[in-house]
């Protein structure tokens, strides 16, 4: 039974987001928690009149509040680089190697002195909580990949399959070739490199290699994908008793609209979560 793309293209949806994506407050509370004591003693500079004595004191008596200083200027690494005409410094906050006054400088030159000493903070431990929830929004790209996949999961699930039993997690080619014996060796540039699934399903004959993805937005990424994934599927075809899936969706689609045409014209298994919804995976993995 053909299909008809543009039909299939209309059901792609806006997104998959569910209430844990925007924020992950479980990390952002550990990670402020870790750091929790060295900011209440750092609370002691907000609203100071000498606040460069008394930050030499705290750091003399209690040094490790120096790990907390780069999370002030929302960055994680704790050696930051900082030049201007008086010289090129690299300030390591985890193990001090350099001198207090130089560290005083950099507090100076950030107006990190400047935001505590006028009060415009009330305490640390919520400000961090602020910058740290911030941050957090980096990581959505990446919960959104594992939301797709967890998607996927749930319907690999529904469909009657077990974990670790008949279908795996992030396998390899070469995982693949050892666990059911299948030469994949034009997969992986005859052994040259190496290709990770993000599932996949042994029924007992055949192995079906599962890459799944989903874009809210459009790019040049997009046309690579669907070429890439476009060569990976004309090659399994000379590969026996192996297969490869591709499930997207995601209105990001619709600026690369025929690029991924190409692949759902010459591909077999090229599914979006419609198809899914509506027992794909049950009709094709059925005991």
């Amino acid at each position: 039974m053909s299909r008809d793309f543009d039909k299939w293209l209309k059901g792609f949806k806006e997104s998959i987001s569910g209430y844990q994506y925007y924020v992950d407050f479980e990390k952002v509370v550990n990670n402020v928690d870790q750091i929790k004591i060295e900011l209440n003693i750092l609370n002691s500079l907000i609203g100071s009149t000498d606040i460069e004595n008394e930050f030499e004191a705290i750091i003399s008596r209690y040094p490790e509040t120096l790990k907390c200083i780069p999370i002030l200027l929302a960055v994680r690494y704790q050696e930051l680089y900082a030049q201007d005409p008086d010289g090129a410094f690299l300030y390591n906050f985890k193990e001090q190697n350099q001198t207090i006054s130089q560290y005083k400088i950099f507090m100076r030159k950030t107006g990190l002195f400047d935001m505590l000493s006028k009060h415009l903070v009330n305490n640390l431990v919520d400000y961090v909580l602020g910058v740290e929830t911030g941050l957090d929004s980096n990581g959505r790209k990446n919960r959104g990949g594992k939301q797709m996949e967890t998607l996927v999961e749930n319907y690999l699930i529904e469909a009657g399959l077990v974990s670790n039993e008949n279908y795996f997690k992030e396998m390899t080619t070469s995982d693949i070739k050892e666990t059911f014996n299948v030469d994949i060796a034009l997969l992986s540039n005859q052994g040259k490199s190496i290709k990770r699934f993000d599932f996949v399903v042994y029924t007992g004959s055949e192995v079906y290699a599962i890459e799944t993805n989903f874009y809210t937005s459009g790019g040049s990424k997009l046309n690579e994908t669907a070429r890439s994934y476009l060569m990976l599927g004309k090659s399994s075809v000379e590969i026996d008793g192996f297969n490869f899936m591709w499930i997207t969706d995601g209105k990001g689609w619709i600026s690369a609209r025929e690029n991924l045409r190409e692949a759902f014209d010459q591909l077999k298994y090229v599914f979006n979560i419609k198809d899914m919804e509506d027992g794909i995976l049950r009709q094709l993995f059925k005991k």
